[in-house]
């Protein structure tokens, strides 16, 4: 007598060897109008919690468009199709929440960095014009002598 509890393959999943500071592939079952299709969702593995028990977790981050996104994926979900570790990274910590800070700390240092792009674009122009001007005054000034 074979009873399924679960239409997850729970000993596949739990052989996973998701470690934080893997980049995975998640490919998650979405469903929209009836239908269901797959989404794939690339990113950082910043936190593994619970461990292989029934209710772990495990959570990835990426950049989107310029903007971090989290998400956090139950390990023995139904909707999660497969999982794929693209890329192993030795990681000191076992969660690497200090990744969002540092991704705003290198935004804001490229934004400076864009401003004083434009500054300095801006600087030279407002310099150049009135040394044009200058020239053409002493021109009038030559003429009229």
């Amino acid at each position: 007598m074979n009873t399924v509890i679960s239409p997850v393959n729970i000993e596949e999943r739990s052989k996973l060897d998701i470690r934080t500071g893997d980049t995975v592939r998640v490919h998650q079952k979405i469903e929209e109008k009836g239908k269901t299709r797959l989404q794939v969702f690339e990113g950082l593995v910043i936190a593994r919690k619970h461990g292989k028990e029934a209710g772990g977790t495990f959570t990835v981050r990426r950049v989107s468009q310029g903007v971090g996104v989290e998400k956090i994926f139950p390990l023995y979900s139904p909707n999660i199709e497969k999982v794929e570790i693209t890329k192993r990274s030795k990681v000191r910590r076992s969660k690497l929440y200090h990744i969002r800070d540092k991704a705003a700390k290198e935004i804001r240092r490229q934004m400076r960095n864009i401003i004083n792009i434009v500054e300095k674009e801006e600087v030279v122009e407002t310099e150049e014009v009135p040394k044009e001007e200058e020239k053409v005054e002493e021109v009038k000034d030559k003429t009229t002598e």
